[in-house]
């Protein structure tokens, strides 16, 4: 299970979104069979929409992040909805490339050149869509360009996947800092001084307690431990504690209606020479099977 914590300063002056996404990790890298390059993309971007849709406001919002580059990952997406439900695909699980000149798994250079999309759906007529050139293709410096593009919000991202040497995911966790309106000048400080100091994410997952298995005391233990240095006066108070979970959504039902799209040329050609059609849903890999009565029955619906 995966938890996540919202904190606000004493001050007042930003807001904590903070979770530990090993298990969300660990569940995607084995639907999607990924090599640790694909699960430290794929993750961190799963982490990163759980997080922002823990931030929208209402039971039916929906938030989309989707990175696109000319790189051989080609493309990661990641859906979240404001109940802590996440489910993603990378185009390319079985993307491998050497290690980057800081000897990490290069995500960068996996994605290239290309775009960061964001697309919120309210429940307005239009769904909100932001579009930024990637930064580095490294995800946390991209969303951090993203939130001061596109919605004006200064706020700082850390994202990490440590993948071990039996290709298991050994940590994974998100972290959003996000400033408000009249924050103090002292707090800025603070947190400038304190991102520059603090060890990767997942460093300071792997050193909390092994042997604390409650899920939310763990996250806890992590927030204090990133702020242990803060000045009080800027220390951040736990005001809610969320779930963020993989959990698709598809359905024979929607998988139905997506054939029902293709017209009805295309499904006659499939029935005259298949006789039958297989689909998988790109987020959880299922299998929905479909026999020819099933797609005669289904052109008869058109």
């Amino acid at each position: 299970m995966n938890k996540a914590i919202i904190a606000l300063d004493r001050s007042k002056s930003f807001r904590v979104y903070l979770t530990i996404s090993t298990d969300l990790v660990q569940e995607a890298a084995d639907i999607h069979d990924t090599t640790p390059l694909a699960a430290a993309g794929l993750g961190r971007v799963l982490t990163a929409a759980g997080l922002m849709g823990i931030m929208l406001k209402d039971a039916d919002n929906k938030l989309t992040l989707h990175f696109k580059g000319d790189g051989p990952a080609k493309q990661i997406l990641a859906t979240a909805y404001s109940d802590g439900r996440v489910k993603g695909y990378i185009s390319n699980p079985y993307v491998d490339l050497p290690l980057n000149d800081k000897g990490k798994l290069d995500v960068g250079g996996s994605l290239g050149v290309g775009e960061l999309t964001v697309i919120k759906d309210l429940g307005m007529r239009e769904p909100y869509t932001g579009t930024i050139a990637l930064v580095d293709g490294e995800i946390a410096d991209d969303l951090t360009a993203y939130f001061y593009i596109s919605e004006q919000q200064n706020s700082s991202v850390a994202l990490g996947v440590k993948v071990e040497r039996d290709l298991s995911i050994g940590a994974a966790g998100g972290m959003i800092i996000q400033m408000l309106p009249d924050a103090e000048e002292g707090a800025v400080d603070a947190l400038e001084k304190m991102i520059g100091e603090m060890p990767p994410l997942t460093t300071l997952i792997s050193q909390l307690a092994e042997d604390d298995q409650d899920a939310g005391k763990r996250v806890a233990a992590l927030l204090q431990k990133i702020f242990k240095d803060v000045p009080e006066e800027y220390q951040p108070e736990i005001l809610e504690e969320r779930e963020i979970r993989w959990e698709c959504d598809c359905s024979r039902e929607r998988i139905e209606n997506a054939l029902l799209t293709i017209g009805r040329k295309d499904l006659t050609e499939i029935i005259e020479e298949d006789g039958q059609a297989e689909l998988q849903c790109q987020f959880c890999c299922k299998k929905y099977h479909f026999n020819k009565d099933d797609l005669v029955a289904i052109l008869d619906r058109m």
